[in-house]
């Protein structure tokens, strides 16, 4: 892992366009949070497919209150769509609830949800057949501390100290002492 100094770019939040809409997920899940009570986050949640989805089955945008779905999942069933959904729903519900406190993404609050929208016992993550890409790390970056080797696809701009290093021997912060140094792979 990473810890990111002064100057270093920050991650920056992404403009949140939805790919393909589709209509029948957004009404199903309208009248699902209408018959929870939930009338202002029926109003504008979102439902999508994610082309560049590779191994996330879906993904829950709070509080744009958007749901990306997987397109692979069509070649699955409907009954992993309507899971996928439900799960992806769960995520809104429990951070709408919540409002302004704090909560873990598979929490109670949101199994509490998943429960309420008929998936009692929903797992965090999914076992389906979806194969990611294998990406050629290019370069790598040497702690000379601990001597960890970080691999990456893309370099790295601006300066990096190894977290590992920091978090033990400054607190979680970033120091100079524990600087990533790009090394030949």
């Amino acid at each position: 892992m990473l810890c990111f100094g002064a100057g270093s770019p920050e991650p920056k939040r992404a403009a949140r366009a939805l790919h393909e809409a589709d209509p029948e997920l957004e009404k199903w899940c309208r009248i699902s949070l209408g018959e929870l009570g939930l009338t202002s986050l029926a109003r504008k949640v979102r439902v999508g497919w994610n082309p560049r989805m590779r191994t996330t089955a879906g993904r829950a945008w709070w509080p744009d209150a958007m749901i990306e779905m997987n397109p692979r999942l069509k070649d699955i069933s409907e009954e992993e769509i309507q899971r996928t959904l439900c799960h992806e729903l769960a995520h809104l519900v429990a951070y709408e609830r919540a409002g302004r406190r704090r909560i873990k993404a598979h929490g109670v609050e949101w199994q509490v949800a998943c429960a309420d929208l008929g998936i009692p016992g929903e797992k965090a993550s999914h076992e389906l057949p979806f194969e990611g890409r294998k990406q050629q790390r290019k370069y790598a970056y040497h702690c000379n501390h601990c001597e960890e080797v970080i691999e990456r696809v893309r370099k790295m701009r601006g300066s990096a100290a190894c977290y590992t290093c920091c978090r033990k021997y400054a607190g979680g912060s970033y120091d100079e002492r524990f600087l990533l140094v790009e090394r030949k792979l």
